[in-house]
């Protein structure tokens, strides 16, 4: 999957997608004019925002309501934020792109099998009440119809494509569920991506309990969390990648935080120096690179040139996307397992993230991401051996750490 570059782009008009006509200030850190897709980051930006502060208003009401805590039939725990968020993204994407299609993680299936009582369904009326004073639906009342149509709009089965570039949004609701499920302020990510044409256009990340201070090089906790403002990071293709704080309450925005920063992946070009991040269900045992070194989680170790330091970061795969992008860790790297599915949203958005801040992303043979792998649903990829994410200078190095040593793979 290629990031869009200025010297490709095409008349606006060939889209055939509605300008954005809305009242949305514009609050990018770029003039409008330098980005093809300006209207769309815009209301990209706005909708991840409303959808941190959904996230942030049901994980207060987490611990006192059981019913907030839900179990999908794969075991990977969900919540009504889940389903709030994609519902309040897709209402807000249809309303002002309505035919851009829209994939993401979750559908309606698990929630209108739910618990009914007086007044309906419970999950149901339970999405709907976190979401119907964030919606702007023109005008006219939500109905809980409304919030499930706006959930299986971006599920499985939802839009057919084929094998031709398309234009399409991605989006994970929340990336690291289990950390948004913790009682401590976990980190996790709301991701959204734009697809134009076979190609990422832009992407943003909201990240409501990043902590802008203290390096996460230990398991996450109210401690380290506490003074944790949150930010926002977005991309647009030729424009960098930037970064804005919030606060950890999502209240009101000062002047000082609500100043855009432009970001930067680091600067080691040290193999052993490298700060790591590996996904939370693998072990450093499983990475190629384990057969020249080992690691520590103790940034305070001394090291030598056989030991490299592991980030833990409490969170899934965009969470490390952003870490790199944000020059906070060098370098991400997962490994493909036959029992494991690797799906587009968790890595379209950390893709141009990560690109546009100077890193390079790609697959252990060195290949970019092909995101249109699942010619049919734009839902699956499949890179080979495993994903390779780094500040670009210890890239080369680390592919060919991995093809000679291919049989710890």
């Amino acid at each position: 999957m290629a990031i869009l570059h200025s010297s490709s782009y095409l008349p606006v008009r060939r889209l055939a997608v509605p300008l954005f006509r809305s009242s949305i200030r514009s609050s990018l850190p770029f003039p409008a004019e330098k980005a093809r897709f300006h209207r769309e980051l815009d209301a990209a930006v706005d909708v991840v925002e409303r959808a941190c502060r959904l996230c942030v208003d049901v994980k207060k009401s987490l611990l006192s309501d059981d019913r907030r805590i839900l179990e999908k039939n794969d075991q990977t725990p969900v919540t009504v934020a889940d389903f709030g968020v994609q519902a309040l993204v897709s209402l807000e994407l249809k309303r002002l792109f309505p035919s851009i299609p829209f994939v993401a993680e979750e559908d309606s299936g698990f929630l209108r099998s739910g618990d009914k009582d007086n007044n309906g369904n419970v999950l149901v009326n339970a999405v709907y009440s976190v979401i119907v004073d964030k919606v702007n639906n023109g005008g006219e009342p939500l109905t809980s119809d409304d919030v499930l149509e706006a959930i299986d709009r971006g599920g499985k089965d939802a839009v057919s494509f084929d094998s031709k570039p398309a234009t399409y949004w991605v989006l994970d609701p929340i990336d690291g569920t289990r950390g948004f499920l913790k009682g401590s302020d976990a980190l996790y990510v709301v991701g959204l991506a734009l697809i134009v044409k076979g190609e990422i256009a832009l992407g943003v990340m909201g990240c409501p309990n990043w902590n802008n201070d203290i390096l996460p090089t230990e398991k996450c906790d109210d401690k380290v969390s506490a003074s944790g403002l949150g930010i926002i990071m977005v991309a647009h293709a030729g424009c960098g990648t930037w970064t804005k704080s919030f606060s950890h309450v999502m209240g009101d925005i000062d002047g000082a935080q609500n100043v855009w920063k432009r970001c930067f992946v680091d600067s080691c070009s040290l193999l052993h120096r490298a700060r790591f991040c590996i996904p939370d269900s693998q072990t450093w045992e499983l990475i190629p690179l384990s057969a020249l070194f080992s690691s520590t989680v103790n940034k305070d170790d001394h090291r030598d040139e056989k030991v490299i330091l592991l980030l833990p970061t409490c969170c899934g795969s965009l969470c490390k996307y952003l870490m790199v992008a944000s020059g906070r860790a060098s370098v991400f790297i997962l490994r493909s397992r036959t029992q494991t599915v690797i799906k587009v949203w968790d890595h379209a958005v950390g893709v141009i993230c990560v690109h546009e801040a100077g890193g390079q992303v790609s697959d252990w043979s060195g290949d970019q991401l092909d995101l249109a792998a699942d010619q049919r649903e734009r839902r699956i990829i499949f890179p080979s051996g495993g994903v390779l994410v780094t500040n670009g200078i210890l890239h080369e190095e680390i592919l060919d750490v991995i093809s000679s040593n291919s049989s710890v793979v």
